[in-house]
């Protein structure tokens, strides 16, 4: 199991973090996703099948890119 922390500039609302929330929860092998208005972060926790590449390319695809590189805990 792999938990990273990405920063998220472009979330500006609830409704954003509910997007990103749902749809990233939807990839197979994520188990946990929260996202924080107040921090711009978003934490995700997945196994295989899911990669980290996956992840980022969904939230840009769903106009919220990542940020710079994620904070990795876990392998």
């Amino acid at each position: 199991m792999t938990t990273v922390t990405y920063s998220v500039p472009s979330m500006h609302c609830h409704h954003c973090t509910r997007t990103i929330e749902r749809e990233v929860g939807e990839v197979p092998g994520v188990q946990a996703v929260m996202a924080n208005l107040d921090t711009k972060q978003v934490t995700i926790t997945f196994d295989a099948p899911a990669t980290e590449e996956q992840i980022k390319a969904l939230l840009a695809e769903l106009n919220y890119p990542v940020e710079g590189e994620g904070m990795l805990s876990g392998a």
